[in-house]
């Protein structure tokens, strides 16, 4: 039982598998706010070209 223990603590995979999760996490939270400030931005410019082509 004690090397069980033992070597249940000395187990580093599933530390990694955290790591690369919380990795994943901070690159598609990263993501989501790129593409939403772009979002915006895009409806803004193409706002703005509807607009000047419904005054011509």
């Amino acid at each position: 039982m004690k090397a069980l223990i033992k070597k249940f603590l000395e187990e580093e995979n599933g530390a990694t598998a955290i790591e690369y999760g919380l990795i994943a996490a901070l690159v598609g939270v990263a993501v989501i706010a790129g593409v939403r400030a772009l979002g915006t931005e895009l409806n803004e410019t193409f706002s703005s070209v509807s607009s000047t082509l419904d005054k011509r």
